[in-house]
C-alpha cells in the first residue's frame, strides 16, 4: 500500500495558523514566521495569505527583522519572515525598529536600554516576563536572583524588647524557633518561609522607624486562629468578616510593638486563578497553638511591601529577582519566591500603610550561590548594595550582603554556614 506524501510547507502551515487564530483572538498582538529565504517565501506566500484572510489578520513581509537579544542574532539573516497582526501592532514594532536604532546611532545600545528593548519586543510578542527573561538569558550573560538559587525568604523584624517578641511569637503564635543569635531569633513559618526578630538595638534599623509592612500568614483554619488569638487577647485591629464570593478572607492582628499580622485564606477567584493552584501543593506546618485541643497551622506567607508606584517595582522584581507573578489584584502584584513564600506589592493610596522612605523591615533571602549572586550584582549593577563585600560574623555562623530595592526596602541576602547552632535550621533547609 502507499501513503499519502505531506503537503510541502505542512509544518509552516500548521505554525503560521495557530499565530494567526493567536493574534486574531488577541492572544499575541504581533507573531513572526519562521525564517525562510527569498525563494521560499516567494512560493509560501499564497498558501500564507489564505491563512491571514480566513482569519482577518494582516500580514506582512520583514526582510530586515529586529535583531535583538531575544533572539539570536543570525536567526533570520539573509532570509525573511512574515509579521501577523491586527490594529495598530505593526506601527508599535516599527517604532521599536527606529527606536534601536537610534540607541545604537547614538552609541547608547548597551546595558539597560539594550535589554528593555528586547523586552519590548517579548511583550509585544506576548511572552511573560518569564519566557522574556529565559530568553534574554539564553543569549546574554544576563541572570536573576532566582539562577543562584533560593532556598527559603526570611523577614527581619526590629524590637526594642527582643525578649517580649520572641515570647509573642513562640509562645502565643507557636512558631518553631530555629536559631539564635546574640542580637536575633529566627522563626519558622512554613517550609521555607522564615521570621527573624532583631534586637534594634544592635540592628540595622530603629525600632522607631515606620513599620511598612505587613506579613500574612496563610492558613486554612482562619476561624480557628481568630477565636484563639481573641482567647489570647491579642490585639485586632481588622476582624474577620467572610465574604461570600470575594477573592479572600482574613482579618488582621497586631504583635506587641505593632507591626501588622495578617491571617488570610486566598480563595478560587478570577485574580487568583494562578495563585491557588501553587497554594493547594504547599502543605501545613503545625505550630505549637491548639483551639479546642486542634493544632493550628500555617502552610505560606506573604511579605507586604508599599510603595507609591508600583510598575519599576514590577519590573525589579520580575526582571532583577526573577520572581513569578503568582496573582495581580490590581493594586497589589504577589510575587512567588519560593513553593511557599511570596512578596506582595501593595500601593499606597489603597494599603494599610502610608509610604515612608526608612522602614524598620529587611526582606531577606537565603541563597545557595551567595557568592556568585553577590559578584553579578556587583559586576552588573543590578541594584545599589549597602556595602562592597560579603559580611562575615566573628563565630562563622553566617554570611550575608545587603542591598536596596527601588523603594529603598532593605533587601538581605544570607547563607547560614555549618555551625553548632545552626543544626536545627540547616535540617529544616535540607542542607547536607
Amino acid at each position: 500500500m502507499g501513503c499519502n506524501k505531506p503537503e510541502k510547507w505542512s509544518s509552516e502551515l500548521g505554525s503560521l495558523t495557530a499565530f494567526a487564530e493567536m493574534v486574531d483572538s488577541g492572544a499575541k498582538q504581533i507573531a513572526f514566521s519562521e525564517p525562510m529565504t527569498i525563494e521560499d517565501m516567494e512560493a509560501f506566500m499564497p498558501k500564507a495569505k489564505a491563512i491571514a484572510d480566513q482569519y482577518g489578520v494582516k500580514l506582512v513581509r520583514e526582510a530586515d527583522l529586529i535583531k535583538t537579544d531575544l533572539f539570536d542574532s543570525e536567526i533570520a539573516e539573509g532570509k525573511e519572515v512574515l509579521i501577523l497582526y491586527k490594529g495598530n501592532s505593526y506601527d508599535a514594532y516599527i517604532q521599536l525598529k527606529e527606536d534601536r536604532e537610534k540607541l545604537e546611532k547614538s552609541g547608547l545600545y548597551e546595558g539597560a536600554e539594550r535589554q528593555e528593548i528586547a523586552r519590548r519586543l517579548g511583550r509585544l510578542l506576548g511572552y511573560s516576563a518569564k519566557g522574556i527573561n529565559n530568553k534574554i538569558a539564553s543569549n546574554t550573560d544576563y541572570k536573576r536572583l532566582s539562577d543562584f538559587g533560593v532556598k527559603a525568604s526570611n523577614v527581619f523584624l526590629y524590637y526594642k524588647d527582643l525578649k517580649k517578641a520572641t515570647e509573642f511569637y513562640t509562645e502565643v503564635m507557636g512558631l518553631a524557633l530555629m536559631a539564635e543569635c546574640d542580637n536575633a531569633n529566627l522563626l519558622k513559618i512554613s517550609n521555607s518561609s522564615y521570621l527573624t526578630l532583631v534586637d534594634a538595638a544592635k540592628g540595622m534599623h530603629s525600632a522607631d522607624e515606620p513599620k511598612s509592612v505587613a506579613v500574612a500568614f496563610l492558613t486554612r483554619q482562619l476561624a480557628e486562629w481568630y477565636d484563639y488569638l481573641q482567647e489570647k487577647k491579642v490585639e485586632i485591629k481588622y476582624t474577620y468578616k467572610p465574604k461570600e464570593g470575594g477573592p479572600h478572607d482574613g482579618f488582621v492582628a497586631v504583635d506587641p510593638e505593632g507591626y501588622l499580622l495578617e491571617f488570610e485564606l486566598f480563595k478560587q477567584h478570577q485574580e487568583n486563578e494562578n495563585f491557588v493552584p501553587y497554594l493547594a501543593k504547599t502543605n501545613d506546618v503545625l505550630t505549637s497553638a491548639k483551639h479546642n485541643e486542634t493544632a493550628l497551622a500555617f502552610h505560606a506567607s506573604v511579605t507586604w511591601l508599599y510603595y507609591k508606584d508600583l510598575l519599576p517595582l514590577q519590573n525589579f522584581y520580575e526582571n532583577v529577582m526573577g520572581f513569578e507573578l503568582a496573582a495581580d489584584q490590581v493594586w497589589t502584584k504577589i510575587y512567588r519566591t519560593t513553593d511557599d513564600s511570596y512578596i506582595g506589592l501593595v500601593d499606597v493610596s489603597r494599603g494599610m500603610h502610608s509610604y515612608a522612605k526608612d522602614k524598620a523591615v529587611n526582606v531577606g533571602f537565603m541563597v545557595n550561590d551567595l557568592e556568585g549572586w553577590f559578584n553579578y550584582v556587583q559586576g552588573h549593577k543590578a541594584f545599589e548594595l549597602r556595602e562592597n563585600s560579603i559580611s562575615n560574623d566573628k563565630e562563622g555562623k553566617y554570611s550575608g550582603f545587603v542591598g536596596f530595592d527601588p523603594g529603598n526596602y532593605f533587601l538581605e541576602f544570607n547563607k547560614f554556614n555549618e555551625h553548632s547552632a545552626n543544626g536545627k535550621l540547616l535540617e529544616a533547609l535540607g542542607n547536607d
